[in-house]
């Protein structure tokens, strides 16, 4: 019992399984666990790899994040711990002193619930997507530079989801209070991150918008109905596959993933206008099909997960 810390005549919590187990915990309180990690730094320490290691203990689910120093904090590391707790969710620095910072955790994890985080990243990826093709339409390079801003608050999500399944994942009695298996957290990361590929791509769409900003107008292609079709066949299939995975619906799931026919088309009419395009402008034109293509293969990927998840609560 040395892992456990549970010592002969501690009392222990016995938490009867789905399968009709029984689980012993040493957490008889229902009181969330709490981890501290700390960082040590120098003058030396390399900044990316230091914000890298935040991000990770963050979504590693440590409740408590110290980041200290034998001498006197540099003051860029004291703004990389700032540019952390502005970039992730619940996070903020509550001590600070001349060789010490202390981030700790102020979100419940109940208070956000894990499937809410899942709309909301579906919500701002779909908008990204289609205000990145009336940026391109449009000229509109204010408004592609909007859609790349964004792409950070699907990744704040992102990180959410993945930090509240790893409590899920270590701490049984959170399970239980949330009503969220462990392996329905799984899912739940499996599906954010394909969200955030999709807002990743829509990303990709308004950086190419903004490359092509002077480009002269062509009505075939850039303001008509080509790529403005493409970007909606896309997100039908995407918001056909989120409401499939919420819904549990395995049929509409199924549908869906056939529906990528119509958008490969749309993506191999515009790819073959671009032929008449000087080759760099033509390269934007193929750069952008390609991403409107992921997203729909993207989606049938939840579809699938959709399925898996299905048939196999069935067993």
């Amino acid at each position: 019992m040395d892992a456990t810390n549970i010592q002969k005549n501690d009392p222990v919590g016995l938490i009867i399984q789905s399968d009709g187990t029984l689980l012993v915990t040493p957490n008889t309180t229902g009181v969330q666990m709490q981890r501290k990690k700390v960082f040590p730094v120098d003058a030396g320490t390399d900044h990316t790899l230091l914000l890298r290691e935040l991000v990770g203990a963050y979504i590693s689910g440590y409740t408590e994040i110290v980041v200290r120093s034998r001498y006197r904090l540099p003051a860029d590391i004291i703004e990389q711990v700032r540019n952390f707790t502005t970039m992730s969710i619940g996070q903020e620095i509550v001590e600070e002193t001349d060789t010490d910072i202390t981030v700790k955790d102020l979100l419940n994890p109940t208070e956000m619930p894990m499937e809410n985080s899942l709309r909301r990243m579906a919500v701002i990826a779909t908008k990204m997507s289609g205000d990145a093709v009336t940026a391109l339409r449009d000229r509109d390079s204010s408004l592609a530079t909007s859609v790349i801003e964004r792409d950070g608050d699907v990744d704040r999500l992102q990180w959410l989801v993945a930090r509240q399944a790893n409590l899920i994942f270590s701490d049984v009695n959170l399970s239980r209070r949330m009503d969220i298996p462990a392996a329905t957290a799984s899912g739940y990361i499996q599906i954010a991150k394909i969200i955030e590929r999709i807002a990743d791509h829509a990303t990709k769409i308004a950086r190419n918008a903004i490359e092509l900003a002077d480009y002269p107008p062509l009505d075939n292609v850039i303001g008509g109905e080509s790529i403005q079709q493409a970007e909606r066949d896309a997100m039908a299939i995407f918001r056909a596959a989120i409401e499939a995975f919420h819904s549990g619906d395995l049929e509409q799931a199924n549908t869906t993933i056939g529906h990528t026919k119509d958008l490969e088309e749309h993506c191999r009419e515009i790819n073959h206008m671009a032929l008449s395009f000087e080759a760099a402008d033509a390269m934007h034109f193929v750069y952008i099909t390609d991403s409107l293509r992921r997203m729909g293969d993207y989606s049938t990927d939840i579809c699938e997960h959709t399925i898996n998840k299905i048939v196999g609560s069935d067993a």
